[in-house]
């Protein structure tokens, strides 16, 4: 789909229809052997409703509507948290169908630059979800930047607020059509520009994946710990980040115990000593912001094997 086409309004007939992004979702939704009506109907509010769903889930209004929804979540629960007659330490909760992996600026980088499609089959051997499937880019320079959900829902939010980016189809196409006064198309150079100002600003590059949205891949999101919703629920108890697979190293011979790096991390995992930074090895997601504004280039990002499988964008690429 031509993103000029998907943009530019339609005659009153095409309005009163089904808008031609829907339509693309529920084909391919209609590909995978376990989407349900019930996945393609959460999908759709997801993605047409976002502020209304994602203000819902943070508690910020509508709280009456979450006591509403409450038994439906723990009705879902009991319906599909054991597919397939998966064992008990199987189970996928409500949380797995939701969530982020953190990923380094490079990484994030080069996510919204990819001009090929992609299709790595069992993503178990990349991200450790349950629920992963297949990351698959569909028209992956197709990007969509928008206004974030999370921080529109707040009282004071962190700005900007178009930090969002949605990329590929039919996710690029059915959010602009349905949210146009709050999105816009953006090239990969923009994607880029956004990325690192979000980092200098401190904020966390997070790939983000929903069973609901295909099982794919389907937006990078730049959250900071006091307006994001996942990172919310990360700090509750429900894990919905996980590690981009990497651990921050401080070379103390380098650090000048500025505090720069404490104060930028989201995860609250650097503390300052007398000897220098000290990172909380459990609290670590390496995301890398530490590194990328350290002035004195005194931190790097290690790979750690029992943090879980980055993405590594070579290999995803064959290159």
């Amino acid at each position: 789909m031509d993103p000029a086409q998907a943009s530019s309004p339609g005659d009153a007939q095409q309005q009163a229809t089904v808008k031609g992004s829907t339509r693309a979702f529920w084909r391919e939704g209609r590909k995978l052997q376990d989407y349900s009506l019930f996945d393609f109907i959460h999908g759709y509010v997801y993605a047409r409703w976002p502020y209304l769903y994602i203000g819902t889930a943070l508690g910020e209004r509508n709280k009456f509507l979450v006591k509403l929804i409450a038994p439906f979540v723990s009705l879902y629960q009991k319906l599909f948290g054991d597919k397939n007659g998966k064992p008990a330490e199987d189970k996928v909760e409500f949380a797995d169908t939701y969530h982020g992996k953190a990923v380094p600026l490079e990484t994030a980088t080069r996510l919204v630059s990819v001009k090929e499609s992609i299709d790595l089959g069992d993503l178990e051997q990349v991200i450790p979800y349950k629920l992963a499937r297949d990351l698959i880019f569909q028209h992956p320079d197709h990007i969509v930047v928008l206004d974030c959900p999370c921080r529109v829902s707040r009282e004071n939010p962190c700005l900007p607020l178009d930090v969002c980016l949605i990329v590929g189809e039919p996710f690029a196409s059915m959010v602009i059509e349905h949210h146009p006064q709050r999105s816009r198309w953006i090239d990969s150079k923009e994607a880029v520009d956004i990325l690192e100002a979000e980092d200098k600003r401190g904020h966390v590059h997070h790939a983000f994946f929903k069973d609901a949205m295909l099982g794919r891949f389907y937006a990078i999101c730049n959250c900071c710990d006091c307006c994001c919703g996942a990172f919310q629920a990360h700090r509750n108890g429900t894990p919905m980040l996980a590690s981009s697979g990497y651990i921050a190293r401080v070379e103390v011979g380098k650090c000048i115990s500025c505090g720069t790096c404490e104060s930028n991390c989201q995860f609250k995992a650097i503390s300052i000593s007398e000897q220098g930074a000290v990172i909380d090895f459990e609290l670590c997601m390496g995301c890398g912001v530490c590194a990328n504004n350290c002035p004195e280039g005194a931190i790097e990002l290690v790979l750690e094997p029992s943090k879980g499988m980055p993405l590594e964008m070579d290999v995803l690429l064959g290159n």
